[in-house]
């Protein structure tokens, strides 16, 4: 019942409606593309180094969020994201001229491009989401988006992979194109452009560090992104793991699909839970149980049997969304219209940057720890960030109790 009332409140909305519909159209050609980019250059090449470049060329621009998260702030946000999508989907057709390895360079400079302007378009989007949906439908709205982003990461890489074995690196490209020009074109049916810029005499350095500044100055949603950047740090870290836990209970390197099908299917059922239980724990305690939950599923992962490792899959799929639906919500709610894509952007940096130092650091210690320490010593990480989170209220209400007593008694 509450799920149904979760999709029916987004859903009646119209400005809401058009946001997820843009989100999926968009996000299914970029899920489509991140897998076969990497299969079209394993294919011309051979080289499993150059594949994996590819998901670091699109990742490698959040690394600058910040800054470019303040384009954001200096535009309207709907006239933004309707350019951003079709000159994406103009720089897609540029793929059209890869034709042999000596223009592979072109797929990693596109990428390069696709990344920051990916960073820009998140961005805009969170901050024209806040405006066009209002307080009331946020939770529900980032819950609901959640389960449809995740839905498609099941479904958009194996069609981007079977158009690829089909029709090749161009088909896929087309298609991706395609999705950002209609994606452009629900968002020019939205009835708002967001908040009107205000003009300012500062600097991009001086207005993106601002951005900063403001959103770590945010007690709730500062306390959630470092929670969650943590969390994502330490997930990365026990997922190096997989391969490892799969040899362990005598299967093939191929079961680690099944897993991650399973993990999915985690996430895309917590999203739809997401508003109601937001409205019910509050962001602080909501993402506390969620890492907590994360950490009993990276432990029990470690338990050489099937059943639990198919239930420690799904246990994780639904724990760790918790935290990003958590710290993305405070963030639109408390940080100001002008300030919302520097902040939101900044956000997402430090929230999914520690997801690659994660998998770096886990590559080179997966060999020599092994699942049987590693994984322990990232669930008991994981169950003390959700400790520190959870108590993090009561010792901000003692200061401010203390605080208060000692302005009632000056010395």
């Amino acid at each position: 019942m509450k799920t149904s009332l979760t999709v029916s409140r987004v859903l009646r909305d119209r400005d809401a409606r058009l946001c997820l519909t843009a989100v999926v159209v968009s996000g299914f050609g970029t899920s489509s593309l991140w897998l076969a980019s990497g299969i079209w250059v394993k294919d011309m090449t051979g080289s499993d180094g150059l594949a994996a470049l590819c998901v670091l060329a699109m990742w490698a621009p959040a690394l600058a969020g910040p800054a470019l998260g303040t384009l954001a702030d200096r535009v309207r946000r709907r006239p933004l994201l309707i350019t951003l999508n079709l000159g994406l989907a103009g720089l897609l057709l540029v793929l059209l001229a890869v034709d042999s390895p000596g223009r592979l360079w072109l797929v990693f400079a596109v990428l390069l491009v696709y990344g920051a302007a990916g960073t820009v378009h998140d961005a805009a989007e969170s901050a024209l989401v806040t405006a066009a949906v209002g307080p009331g439908l946020l939770a529900d709205f980032n819950g609901l988006r959640m389960t449809l982003t995740e839905g498609m990461k099941l479904v958009a890489p194996l069609t981007g992979a079977g158009l690829y074995a089909a029709c090749g690196g161009r088909a896929v490209a087309c298609l991706d194109a395609v999705s950002f020009v209609l994606a452009a074109g629900v968002y020019a049916l939205l009835r708002t452009d967001g908040e009107r810029p205000a003009a300012s005499g500062a600097g991009w350095w001086r207005e993106t560090v601002e951005g900063v500044r403001y959103l770590w100055g945010l007690p709730a949603p500062r306390r959630l992104v470092a929670a969650g950047g943590t969390t994502m740090l330490l997930t990365a870290l026990a997922s190096t793991t997989v391969y490892a836990v799969v040899d362990r209970l005598g299967h093939s390197p191929a079961c680690t699909g099944v897993l991650y099908a399973v993990q999915g299917a985690g996430s895309v059922t917590v999203g739809l839970l997401a508003g109601p239980a937001l409205r019910r724990l509050g962001e602080r305690r909501f993402a506390a149980a969620g890492i907590a939950l994360t950490g009993v599923a990276v432990a029990a992962r470690a338990v050489p049997w099937d059943p639990v490792a198919a239930a420690s899959s799904a246990a994780a799929g639904l724990g760790l969304p918790c935290v990003l639906i958590a710290a993305l919500t405070a963030v639109q709610r408390e940080a100001p219209g002008p300030l919302l894509g520097r902040a939101t952007a900044t956000a997402h940096t430090l929230l999914f940057t520690p997801n690659v130092l994660g998998l770096a650091l886990g590559a080179g210690l997966v060999e020599r720890a092994g699942p049987g320490l590693l994984l322990p010593l990232c669930a008991a990480a994981l169950l003390g960030t959700a400790a520190v989170l959870a108590a993090q209220r009561a010792d901000s209400a003692a200061r401010t109790a203390s605080r208060s007593a000692s302005d009632a008694n000056p010395a």
